[in-house]
């Protein structure tokens, strides 16, 4: 695989002698000649097996919800939900430099496919102890933290480097499609039948998955596949080395971790203004988060069809901008239809951000490290949600959401300016215009 010039020839690199991870001939596709075939079985089930975690996630939520009425079982289900993940990420991170990461995706899918049925089956035979469903939420999330980052090495080895963007840009646009069908999927079989068959319904999909993905060939990293690695923990010292020596990786997550965590506050307490200030009518909550999931399936087929900048870094700045206008934007409507076309347009300049920050990583970070790298983005992930929330959702109480949206988008703009004078993003930025 070719890399970008944004790399860090100071950073140690591990033996490719072979020449067959680093060397790409310029038109890049020749070298994967089936990689439309593959790619396409890959994300049909990577979106199948999504489809069914996805009315897990809302079914388990309701059903707690209806059955408990407690906000401390959703606060604990939260927990073991997202807490496993941000904690094994790491570690998955460093199983995916050192495995074939087919192997290693099947293997998780499989493993939370099993846990599903079992919990399935004792729910069945009359079990319903809250303790059944933490554990198995808490096997679930152990499995996603091995899974993701493996996912978005793997991909990488199937795509040519060329046509990264635009396939990154087609799946966040699946999985956009995804969170607009899956919860009125989730609502009709749970008030149909019960979550039961949500949890059939998922052990299916992840079947469909684990076969669909039989179908794609991955080789496992020739240096891999020779046996030739170090220890387990050796191979997690070095992934934290590397981050530590490679200013401009270091750069995109430290960015990615500070927006990801911001950007939480109008994506999640936007609800709460729109039923203080607009209404409590659920039509009006409903549209509001329509629009952003419309925006956000917009705004991934527009990348996937247009391919973005050439100018990587410009999109990332220029997106992360675009977050603090339309935050401050969002915090000073006082027209609720002006506030619906804010939160379009931040659903629009999601995947401009997150899809181009997450094709940057898989362009210039080497494969065999690719994994652990990965890792870390799990980490930011798992745990920008719950900490967003434990930093904005006192504060909504003691103060307007409005007001809150105004200092995110204010600490936006802080936050890039300080991103594009450290010296990390000067270069990135100068050898971005370079390489466009």
């Amino acid at each position: 695989m070719s890399h970008t010039p944004y790399e860090n020839t100071d950073a140690p690199t591990a033996d490719v002698s072979d020449g067959a991870e680093t060397d790409a001939p310029v038109d890049d596709t020749l070298a994967l000649p089936r990689w439309r075939r593959d790619t396409a079985i890959f994300l049909s089930g990577q979106t199948v097996s999504l489809f069914g975690s996805m009315l897990v996630q809302y079914a388990v939520m309701w059903h707690l919800t209806i059955e408990t009425k407690s906000g401390a079982v959703l606060a604990l289900s939260t927990l073991f939900g997202f807490l496993p993940q941000a904690v094994v990420s790491i570690f998955g991170g460093v199983w995916a430099d050192r495995v074939n990461r087919k192997a290693l995706v099947i293997a998780a899918d499989g493993t939370i496919a099993v846990t599903t049925l079992a919990l399935a089956l004792l729910m069945l035979g009359g079990a319903d102890d809250l303790w059944l469903i933490y554990t198995a939420l808490a096997i679930r999330s152990t499995g996603a933290g091995i899974q993701t980052p493996a996912v978005a090495a793997l991909l990488p080895q199937i795509v040519p480097t060329s046509k990264l963007l635009r396939v990154n840009g087609i799946n966040q646009s699946i999985q956009s499609a995804m969170m607009l069908l899956a919860p009125a999927v989730a609502a009709a079989v749970y008030a149909s039948t019960s979550i039961v068959s949500v949890f059939f319904v998922d052990v299916v999909t992840a079947v469909i998955g684990i076969g669909l993905l039989l179908l794609v060939p991955v080789p496992t990293l020739a240096h891999a596949a020779a046996g030739e690695r170090a220890g387990y923990f050796d191979d997690l010292v070095e992934g934290f080395r590397y981050l530590g020596s490679h200013p401009f990786v270091r750069w995109v997550l430290g960015l990615y971790a500070v927006v990801f965590l911001l950007i939480v506050a109008p994506s999640y307490l936007t609800p709460l203004m729109v039923a203080r200030t607009f209404g409590e009518e659920v039509w009006k909550l409903t549209v509001n988060e329509v629009a952003f999931s419309v925006g956000m399936l917009l705004g991934g087929v527009l990348l996937a069809t247009w391919g973005g900048l050439k100018n990587r870094i410009a999109m990332i700045v220029g997106s992360t901008f675009v977050f603090g206008v339309l935050s401050v934007a969002m915090g000073l409507s006082t027209n609720m239809w002006v506030f619906f076309v804010f939160m379009f347009l931040l659903g629009l300049s999601v995947p401009p951000f997150s899809t181009t920050s997450m094709t940057v990583l898989q362009e210039t970070v080497e494969p065999e490290r690719q994994g652990r790298v990965f890792g870390f983005v799990g980490i930011v992930m798992a745990v920008s949600m719950p900490l967003g929330m434990v930093v904005f959702g006192p504060l909504a109480d003691r103060f307007t959401v409005e007001s809150l949206l105004v200092v995110s988008g204010v600490l936006m703009f802080l936050v890039i300016t300080v991103a594009v004078v450290l010296p990390s993003g000067r270069r990135a930025i100068r050898a971005a215009a370079q390489h466009g």
